[in-house]
């Protein structure tokens, strides 16, 4: 009996699986159509408001879809198969597979081992990663005691800021969007003072570092410094105590929200005019804050500015320009003459004011959405966060890509940074703690008391105790 020689063998192998390739389409199309005039059928007896027409139409596009991932399946099918009968071929021969790299139906040796190499280097740069930001914000095992101790009712409108004085007596002072400014006694939850100078929403409040002034940031386009004198009540036995983790949600309904027209404010002093009111933006004063010293103040506002002033004569010393929008939030350095200010525009710049004759600006690109703050931390860091839910830690000497990057499941309004202990206060739209969005916090690291105060859209800040050795006892 003749032999056949191994290329008529292979020639008739080809020809064979073309043709039972070619039976399996036609069996593949022959069952399609039987399959969609079933469907068919099957639909002319159901009750539709579609014209049959357009009924027709969508079998069709969805038969011509079926047929699409079908041939993909076959073809996904024969490309297995060839690998396997590669992977046997080199396996007998005693070869090691470098990688499966398919092009135009031949398999290439390389793609699996660049493959694995890349998947190693992903791993390594995520441990890598994982471990930079650990290292600066360690997480505990357990978790941290949060104590809810006062809450400060008196505001007809939500809270925009909350701010703790620097000086003595120590005051706990929050800005509303019902036009006014309170100051609190932290102990009591007694309102000190009211300052009704303003005559559009004040969006925030900040404290002199050696004064009894406070300076506030409006949306009637100006900011003003005013003087308060108070005097702080004996504090009451506090009463008992909500204690809640860390982790865990307070949840209110709105029929608990206070109501402003019963408020402890209406009876406490109140300041009417400013010592000073600092006029040059074009549109809302979203932030204000002193710098080193308090001889001079910077303020943020949607005019897309910032500006410097001289807080003695009112005088604008700088107009600081470069964002493309509205900006968000301004801060100062607690012992630099820096600025940074935060932006819509996904940027916040650093401005340097420590040389007389020349101001530098440098610019943080790393965000995808609105910086909704960005605030200055111990040593050359700054922390800012976002409304793409994300906080990110900078370092000023490196201003190219963010050190660590702290993930959350909500936008990020105006976080605070508690120096003393290295830990980053959080604002959430999730409205943990509060009624409605959390929209900024404060930390008091001294205080007997309360150490963190948040305030909101509900109408009320809150003084919580943080258990912080609690919280650092792992570290």
């Amino acid at each position: 009996m003749p032999i056949e020689s191994g290329s008529c063998a292979a020639a008739r192998q080809a020809k064979q699986k073309r043709k039972s390739h070619s039976l399996s389409i036609r069996r593949t199309n022959s069952s399609e159509q039987e399959r969609a005039g079933l469907q068919r059928d099957m639909l002319e007896g159901q009750d539709s408001k579609l014209p049959s027409s357009v009924r027709n139409t969508l079998l069709e596009l969805f038969g011509q879809i079926e047929r699409e991932f079908e041939n993909l399946y076959i073809e996904n099918l024969e490309l297995r198969r060839e690998i396997d009968t590669l992977n046997e071929r080199l396996a007998a021969e005693g070869q090691t597979i470098d990688g499966a790299e398919l092009s135009k139906g031949q398999l290439k040796t390389k793609a699996s081992h660049s493959t694995s190499q890349l998947s190693q280097k992903l791993k390594t740069t995520y441990k890598a990663s994982t471990s930079k930001i650990v290292s600066s914000f360690k997480t505990t095992t357990s978790r941290a005691i949060c104590q809810l101790v006062k809450e400060y009712v008196g505001h007809r409108d939500g809270i925009w800021d909350v701010s703790v004085a620097k000086t003595q007596p120590v005051v706990l002072g929050t800005a509303s969007a019902d036009h006014t400014a309170l100051l609190w006694s932290i102990e009591t939850g007694k309102c000190l003072v009211k300052y009704v100078g303003h005559v559009g929403s004040v969006n925030s409040i900040k404290f002199h570092p050696t004064e009894q002034v406070a300076l506030t940031a409006s949306g009637d386009q100006t900011a003003h410094i005013w003087r308060y004198i108070v005097q702080l009540p004996t504090p009451q036995p506090t009463a008992d105590c909500n204690q809640v983790s860390g982790e865990d949600e307070i949840e209110f309904s709105d029929k608990d929200e206070p109501d402003g027209d019963g408020d402890g404010s209406s009876d406490c002093p109140t300041i009417r005019v400013p010592l000073t009111s600092l006029k040059s933006h074009q549109g809302v004063v979203i932030a204000a804050d002193w710098l080193v010293g308090g001889k001079q103040a910077v303020t943020a506002s949607w005019d897309r500015t910032a500006n410097l002033y001289d807080v003695e004569t009112s005088e604008l010393v700088h107009s600081l320009t470069g964002h493309d929008q509205e900006l968000t939030h301004c801060c100062t350095h607690p012992t630099q003459r820096l600025v940074v200010t935060s932006s819509r525009d996904t940027t916040f710049r650093l401005w340097d004011f420590r040389d007389p004759s020349i101001h530098s600006v440098n610019v943080f690109q790393g965000h995808t959405d609105t910086v909704t703050s960005a605030v200055f931390t111990v040593g050359d860091n700054v922390v800012s966060g976002s409304d793409d839910r994300t906080v990110k830690v900078w370092d000023l000497k490196n201003m190219r890509s963010p050190i660590a990057t702290i993930r959350t499941d909500s936008a990020v309004n105006r976080i605070n940074v508690c120096v003393g202990q290295r830990i980053i206060a959080l604002p959430h739209d999730n409205r943990q703690g509060h009624r409605r969005m959390v929209c900024c916090s404060a930390w008091s690291e001294d205080h007997p008391i309360c150490n963190l105060f948040t305030c909101g859209f509900d109408r009320q800040a809150i003084g919580w105790n943080i258990n912080i050795p609690a919280l650092l006892q792992e570290k």
